[in-house]
């Protein structure tokens, strides 16, 4: 019995004095995997659509003035008329009204016929320079749309005159 007590003890001492060894402390000397970095998918963006195509305004359209009485395109008449035919080419969908206008002097029937003639004589112009004649059409007003009122040769000579105006774009 005594052998064995002694064989336990020694046994015991060893136990104490080697013990278990110590566990392993866990490397982690494996590095995560490096991720390529991923591309985003790319959004169709578009860019803004800007509206490069030229405008056209009243503003542009020349006035034709004319003379007392008279319905026959003056010099100055006509090269307004060069432009304004050079416009309507340029935008070839564009159609107008050309306004026939007259002073305060006449009867109202005689001026409405005037502006008439007025506005008749610029669109036969502008179709002898090629504009079709379905795109022009006209009006008299006569003398009830005076640009300047007066009742002097100044406010007169502005009266006496062919407005266009555009009707479709």
């Amino acid at each position: 019995m005594k052998r064995i007590s002694l064989v336990l003890m020694i046994l015991a001492a060893a136990f104490m004095l080697f013990g278990c060894p110590p566990k392993p402390k866990p490397t982690n000397t494996e590095t995560p995997p490096v991720q390529p970095p991923t591309e985003q998918p790319k959004e169709d963006i578009k860019p803004p659509v800007v509206d490069d195509k030229p405008m056209i305004s009243e503003s542009q359209f020349q006035t034709v003035y004319f003379d007392f009485d008279k319905y026959n395109l003056r010099s100055d008449g006509k090269s307004a008329l060069d432009a304004n035919a050079g416009l309507l080419k340029q935008f070839p969908d564009v159609i107008v009204r050309i306004e026939g206008h007259c002073d305060e002097r006449g009867t109202v029937e005689y001026n409405l016929s005037l502006g008439e003639k007025r506005a008749r004589a610029c669109m036969e112009y502008l179709n002898g320079l090629g504009i079709a004649a379905n795109r022009v059409s006209v009006i008299s007003y006569g003398e009830e749309r005076p640009a300047v009122s007066g009742s002097d040769e100044s406010a007169w000579s502005q009266n006496r005159r062919c407005e266009f105006k555009i009707i479709s774009k």
